[in-house]
């Protein structure tokens, strides 16, 4: 019997596991996979989150494996087109962290291990999560052998698919949308140091971004979903979109993705809550998911210690944290919306003019603060 079982063992559940234990609470992370994910994956870490990360002691460790990003530079054309500076934001963390989230759980799980001992558990499978109106009962099957779990609250940190969200009866309508994408990190071949790159070409966006270890992350919009992408065939699309070459054999990290949304109607259901993109999936394109999750999850562990530690009457607070963080979710994928739009193909004769007045409204000192804030979730 414990305090709180946390559903999925990704970086949002792994975060949310270490705030509920320093708070005091029993609390356990359950996970499907037997080891952690070697893909890179999400990468960006946004000041915000980087604020939460560092309240609890991560921070730093992640900073010291990872590349802060602090401008961002469009080209078309072989030429620039304007460029953006994170320097002057507000608060210590003028920059957006990117690191692997191989790196980032590594570091989670270790603090986690470190800390509280036992606190995840691997290669655990949840089937059936029945909340009676004072428990919750979570059926859960371990190298074979079932078990079942009693726990006053279950969170659900298990990903845009989440059987926690179903067990609790939450609907989370879903959006598709036209845009598809192939990304890969590969050897870092340009002089763009730490520097973002947008590449606004007729053809769609491609975006790359710097990563430790002298790698680099592209991003190509593509016409139509690409089942099986090669890296081959990925460096072809960057050299002639952008004139860029990279090495196919230095490839470590290939995939290709359609872009989803998909926002819970509630965060809170009886004994059931939500975190991440079980929560809210919101699409890849500014990188803002699991950041989402885990400012959900610093809001979140406060009430649920107010709630199980000080036997505080909470209902008025988790309103007010699914309400807040539902709103922050739209902000979110609003962001994603003009990131895409931005991002899409148009003939030469349209991607000129829309060029010259991007860059010349990124000239007026109000327009570029309200980008960068956007850009950064401030």
């Amino acid at each position: 019997m414990h305090d709180v079982v946390v559903v999925g063992g990704g970086p949002v559940g792994l975060y949310t596991g270490l705030l509920l234990r320093r708070a005091g609470l029993d609390a356990v992370v359950l996970e499907r996979r037997t080891e952690r994910s070697r893909h890179s994956r999400a990468i960006g870490i946004h000041p915000p989150a980087l604020a939460a990360l560092d309240s609890a002691g991560v921070a730093a460790a992640l900073v010291s494996r990872g590349v802060p990003i602090r401008e961002g530079i469009a080209r078309s054309r072989g030429k620039h087109v304007a460029g953006v500076s994170f320097r002057d934001l507000p608060g210590e963390h003028r920059y957006v962290l990117a690191v692997p989230q191989a790196v980032t759980e590594e570091v989670l799980e270790a603090v986690l291990d470190d800390e509280y001992p036992g606190t995840l558990h691997r290669g655990v499978t949840v089937g059936r999560v029945r909340d009676t109106g004072d428990r919750v009962f979570a059926e859960t099957r371990t190298d074979g052998a079932d078990r079942l779990l009693e726990s006053a609250l279950v969170v659900g940190a298990d990903g845009a698919r989440s059987g926690v969200r179903d067990a609790a009866g939450i609907r989370a309508p879903g959006l598709t949308y036209p845009d598809c994408y192939v990304m890969g990190d590969f050897a870092d071949t340009t002089t763009d140091g730490a520097a973002a790159v947008l590449y606004l070409e007729t053809g769609g966006i491609v975006e790359s971004f710097p990563l430790p270890g002298a790698v680099r992350r592209w991003v190509v919009r593509v016409a139509r979903p690409v089942e099986r992408p090669t890296a081959e065939g990925l460096a072809t699309l960057i050299a002639v979109r952008t004139g860029m070459a990279v090495d196919p054999g230095s490839n470590s990290m290939l995939s290709a993705f359609e872009v989803r949304s998909r926002l819970a109607r509630r965060l809170v259901s009886g004994r059931t809550a939500l975190v991440g993109d079980a929560a809210h999936e919101v699409s890849p394109i500014g990188g803002q998911g699991m950041n989402l999750g885990w400012l959900d999850a610093e809001r979140l562990v406060p009430i649920i210690a107010s709630s199980l530690r000080d036997g505080e009457d909470v209902g008025r607070r988790l309103r007010s944290f699914s309400t807040e963080r539902r709103e922050a979710a739209r902000r979110a994928r609003r962001m994603a919306h003009v990131n895409m739009a931005l991002g899409r193909p148009l003939p030469s004769a349209v991607l000129a003019p829309r060029n010259r007045l991007f860059a010349g409204l990124l000239r007026i000192p109000a327009v570029h603060a309200g980008v960068t804030r956007a850009f950064t979730m401030q």
